[in-house]
């Protein structure tokens, strides 16, 4: 699963969000187990995402500090 999470994209990752969030709009009631379910996913989600965000914010500057030492 691990391996499955690192092969992910941002933009998939950020439409499986999506849809659960759509799922919870969709709805009047809510089944308390399926929206647990569904809310633990989408924890799992926010955090591979904020770890994926990271990590291309990180690549961006290491590229602006080559470019900044470069450029010089």
């Amino acid at each position: 699963m691990a391996k499955e999470k690192e092969q992910q994209t941002i933009h998939n990752l950020m439409g499986k969000l999506e849809k659960i969030v759509d799922w919870f709009q969709s709805r009047e009631d809510v089944d308390a187990e399926e929206g647990l379910k569904r809310v633990k996913e989408g924890a799992e989600l926010i955090k591979t995402l904020k770890a994926k965000l990271k990590k291309v914010e990180n690549e961006f500057e290491e590229i602006k500090k080559d470019l900044d030492v470069t450029g010089e």
